[in-house]
């Protein structure tokens, strides 16, 4: 997946377009992701246990992660990544993978 937890992200198709906002949840496996704030839903909910709240409960449902883009860190700018290998070796002495922006040829992984 092109984006991890604690990314910032762009959305650019359907309710929230335009939307700025940080990956809170990342599932690989299914290929979604769940944004801070954005894509709420409304979930009508049975008290469950003490301390659990009932009602009309207001959460973030997961999103496509193919329908946000990344906000660069450093040109500031929603755009495609790439990934390639870096001099830099990982724990087991192999060349370390990154990511990076296509726009400004810079890295986004640290």
């Amino acid at each position: 997946m092109h984006v991890k937890t604690g990314d910032e992200v762009l959305i650019i198709t359907g309710k929230d377009k335009g939307k700025r906002g940080k990956i809170k949840e990342a599932m690989p496996k299914d290929g979604r992701l769940v944004v801070e704030g954005l894509n709420m839903i409304k979930r009508h909910m049975k008290q469950r246990g003490p301390g659990k709240p009932s009602g009309i409960i207001e959460r973030e449902a997961p999103i496509q992660a193919s329908n946000v883009m990344l906000i660069c860190p450093s040109c500031g700018r929603a755009s495609r990544t790439g990934h390639r290998l870096i001099e830099e070796t990982d724990h087991k002495g192999r060349q370390r993978k990154v990511r990076f922006c296509k726009a400004c040829d810079a890295v986004v992984d640290k």
